[in-house]
């Protein structure tokens, strides 16, 4: 990767922002198009088609046309694996292309598109295709005179509507257990990162996949993304994003069709720090590690470490040396760690939560500066800070960015009590040498996922969801066929 002139190739790409519909690249029906900006620098990558109603409607009903004769929902478990394996291979084999988009598009440093989120997005979809056959389905113990079979069955027609900071993972994430389904999809990529999921479109068709079973319409929330949930031919919208947007999804299928809708939102995990754990370093490493990377754009990031008061001093010393390694550079760099925000609003959003944790009184212990302005690119300071008291701002709401709050406590109580303040519960860490205690805490923590002495190790074959206001169903996992299949029960009387 080293050997890669990553910005030449940068220069030499041929970007076709147009939507994917039917089997085919289309211009939005309107003719209007928004400029995809890159965080790296500013400047308009290229015209995408904005895609609004109308499309949201030529696609919805290519998908509902293609599920309703079975082009891909009646095809044979096997014959769809197939496919879908192919559709992974192909994905492994354009990694450098996919890669350079994902990170021109929303700024991560191109060594993790390339070694993360490519990969991630292939295995995905290869597990999913992979399953498709090892799903069985059940007969019911009744009496003799009756057979009664419960089976699954796709749902129809699925929205994916997907967020800028995971494109591709998140794409995948509905991709993988709706397809396998044999469900058709309709995609939304969120405008501000949509090229990935056009490129992921025309792979999937290379693969084998039935014209009009996967469309991708980029466009505005409030206009592709309303239409899409409040079309009545959707059967079920999987939306990841903010509990803001998550609301909207619920009251958008009250007033359509009453859909399904799986929410997957926002978090401010809590990572909980004891005095019996012997490697405090290493809880400091990773709690750095874990927050700072993807520029702290991720709903999982653990922003709120607790830590109890007798080691506090010392944690908050380690954590402000470990933070300047995170240092702002080029995304196209291959050895940078810490790329741009999405956009100049993600910017002025993170700036404003660093102004309002000093207002509020916690101390700035690092960063907490805008960095490399002169690139005309998005770039925020890994920041750190100590001081801060659960009811303050920057403990209550996600910001989105490389920004670390340590809150201190005195007793195990007070921990679990403070962790479990807050509208949401996607995360949790707890960090202990005592089991009995990390068992303690971990089952007391009120959050989809616990983490004990690690953060963030992780796998496509166990759940992703949260408590609370963090949302509803599960990504990854076999459990995710919940969300888009139906069960059906057929029962037979015999005579």
């Amino acid at each position: 990767m080293n050997s890669i002139d990553w910005t030449a190739r940068a220069a030499a790409l041929q970007l076709d922002g147009r939507a994917f519909i039917g089997g085919q690249r289309v211009a939005a029906l309107a003719g209007e198009t928004f400029g995809c900006v890159s965080p790296l620098d500013g400047r308009t990558l290229a015209p995408v088609a904005r895609g609004q109603a109308a499309d949201i409607d030529a696609a919805v009903l290519s998908a509902r046309r293609a599920f309703d004769d079975g082009r891909w929902a009646r095809k044979a478990p096997a014959q769809r694996k197939k496919v879908l394996q192919r559709f992974a291979e192909l994905i492994l084999g354009a990694k450098e292309e996919l890669a350079l988009l994902e990170t021109l598009d929303m700024g991560k440093p191109i060594k993790y598109s390339l070694s993360v989120d490519v990969p991630s997005t292939a295995r995905c979809i290869a597990w999913y295709a992979e399953a498709v056959d090892k799903v069985y389905d059940e007969i019911a113990p009744t009496p003799h005179s009756a057979l009664a079979l419960i089976t699954r069955e796709p749902m129809g027609v699925i929205g994916a509507i997907v967020p800028w900071n995971y494109p591709m993972i998140m794409a995948s994430w509905k991709l993988g257990p709706a397809l396998a389904a044999g469900n058709s999809v309709v995609l939304k990529p969120s405008e501000k990162s949509p090229l990935t999921a056009l490129r992921l479109a025309e792979l999937a068709l290379q693969a084998g996949l039935p014209d009009g079973v996967f469309n991708v319409v980029p466009g505005y929330g409030h206009e592709a993304g309303e239409a899409l949930a409040l079309h009545p031919q959707v059967d079920a919208i999987g939306f990841t994003g903010s509990t803001r947007v998550g609301r909207k999804m619920l009251e958008y299928a009250g007033r359509s069709n009453l859909k399904r809708v799986y929410n997957e939102l926002g978090g401010k995990s809590a990572f909980v720090v004891f005095p019996d754990f012997d490697d405090l370093q290493r809880a400091a490493q990773t709690v750095a590690g874990s927050m700072f990377f993807n520029q702290g754009e991720s709903c999982n990031a653990p922003s709120r470490v607790f830590v109890h008061d007798s080691i506090a001093d010392d944690f908050v010393k380690t954590v402000t040396v470990e933070a300047p390694k995170y240092r702002p550079g080029d995304p196209l760099d291959a050895g940078t760690e810490l790329g741009a925000l999405v956009d100049d609003t993600q910017l002025r959003t993170v700036m404003g939560y660093i102004d309002a944790g000093q207002s509020e009184g916690a101390r700035l212990a690092a960063g907490g500066r805008q960095a490399r302005q002169d690139s005309g690119g998005y770039f925020v300071e890994p920041t750190v800070f100590d001081g801060v008291s659960n009811t303050m701002k920057i403990a209550r709401e996600e910001i989105f960015g490389p920004v670390l709050s340590v809150i201190r406590f005195k007793t195990e109580e007070e921990a679990v009590a403070m962790a479990n303040d807050s509208a949401y519960g996607l995360q949790a860490s707890v960090w202990s040498s005592n089991i009995n205690r990390a068992h303690r805490v971990a089952r007391a923590l009120r959050a989809g996922t616990v983490h004990v002495n690690q953060y963030d190790e992780d796998d496509i074959t166990v759940p992703f969801g949260g408590f609370k206001q963090s949302g509803n169903g599960r990504d990854k996992s076999l459990h995710a066929f919940d969300k888009y299949t139906e069960l059906k029960t057929t029962w037979i009387r015999l005579d």
